[in-house]
């Protein structure tokens, strides 16, 4: 099983660094293409918009064929994907390549979650979340440096190492041992019970630090960059805002297996709002920094608790982990995306605060409700009063 860990989380791993890698990337291609707040914002959330749209059906593939061929063909699409982005000249083909690493990131995602959950017992099942969460966060922490790279050698040579990274985890993949069920789960009944209560609630918890982040990426590289920083700020504004949210994941999943996914996920909802604010006002270049921090603080405390709640949810309600695994995606993505494409239009339309402050007010109110309705104590399945 610990092999597996590994594997699973390095393919999470890959696909977040080349995802991150971007941040440092978005000033150059506003410059280069002209881009508005909101064309910019759509770049980065082409990624989001594939992960959304194929979240599901890669959901469905986990099911009825297994994690293991999901994530073997989410690597090799993802590998093509990035060689295209590498090598590519034109907003709307980088904008293609992007939808389509980001439907490549889906079959990683849920083939490897999948995978995991079905390998691990319940009662590690924080931990191990965490713990694969937290070398995601580690990717995140590569990305900047791999998109700093990029802008100083050329994306060409950096996302041509995206098909070599890609070949071996597949071999290493396809030699490794499927865990689980595969089953033909009935596609209405498994949508009746994705729209059930427990599940929509699940998936709300995934999606709001996740529009958090959204919003953050695009917003404050463009401010960092106003404000007179340039790439290698910016690449270290995000590697040690990563650094702090891989650290704290593996170590709040564990916390939440004992005492309940309640506690730090209202924390940590509530400490990321304080941290939107802080980047609404903040006058100067330390203080965004910090205020970042603060944001990606709040997030390590409460993204393992949501996600391993929504894998338990899922659990209890019957419902096969790989369309699970599809709503982590589906609820990350449109997080994502919303927070891109709504914060950079807002930040276009009505200045740079106003956008973050909007998100901070929709972090407060989940912590409120999230304090009413998650169960304070340690079960197995999350309890949703009033159900």
């Amino acid at each position: 099983m610990r092999r597996l860990l590994v594997l699973a989380s390095a393919m999470v791993f890959f696909d977040v660094a080349f995802y991150a890698a971007i941040a440092p990337l978005l000033p150059d291609y506003v410059d280069r293409f002209g881009l508005s707040e909101a064309g910019a914002g759509i770049l980065q959330a082409s990624y989001a918009a594939g992960t959304l749209l194929f979240a599901l059906p890669a959901g469905l593939l986990a099911a009825r064929t297994g994690p293991r061929r999901t994530v073997i063909g989410g690597l090799l699409l993802f590998a093509i994907s990035g060689m295209v982005f590498g090598f590519g000249d034109q907003i709307l083909l980088l904008d293609v390549a992007r939808f389509v690493q980001g439907a490549a990131g889906a079959l990683i995602w849920s083939g490897s979650l999948a995978w995991l959950i079905a390998a691990f017992p319940p009662a590690r099942r924080g931990a191990v979340i965490g713990t694969a969460l937290g070398f995601a966060v580690a990717g995140a922490l590569l990305g900047p440096v791999l998109g700093g790279l990029a802008a100083e050698i050329g994306t060409e040579a950096v996302f041509s190492a995206v098909m070599v990274v890609a070949a071996l985890l597949a071999l290493a993949a396809s030699r490794m041992p499927e865990a689980g069920v595969i089953e033909s789960q009935d596609l209405r009944l498994a949508a009746a019970t994705m729209l059930s209560r427990p599940l929509l609630v699940g998936t709300a918890f995934v999606a709001m630090p996740s529009l958090m982040f959204g919003a953050v990426e695009v917003l404050v590289p463009l401010r960092i960059d106003e404000l007179g920083g340039g790439h290698a700020l910016i690449a270290a504004a995000f590697i040690a805002a990563a650094a702090i949210e891989g650290g704290l994941a593996p170590i709040s999943g564990r916390y939440s297996d004992r005492v309940g996914r309640r506690a730090p996920f209202v924390t940590g909802i509530a400490v990321a709002a304080a941290g939107m604010v802080a980047i609404a006002i903040a006058p100067g270049l330390g203080l965004i920094f910090a205020a970042l921090l603060l944001a990606s603080f709040g997030a390590g405390l409460c993204f393992a608790p949501a996600m391993t709640a929504l894998s338990e949810a899922a659990e209890a309600s019957r419902l096969h982990q790989g369309f699970a695994a599809g709503l982590a995606n589906v609820a990350w993505a449109l997080g994502q995306m919303t927070g891109a494409v709504v914060g950079g239009g807002l930040a276009s339309a009505a200045g740079f605060a106003f956008p973050n402050l909007v998100v901070a007010a929709l972090l407060v109110l989940t912590a409120i409700y999230a304090n009413r309705v998650l169960s304070g104590g340690y079960a197995a399945p999350m309890t949703v009063r009033g159900r």
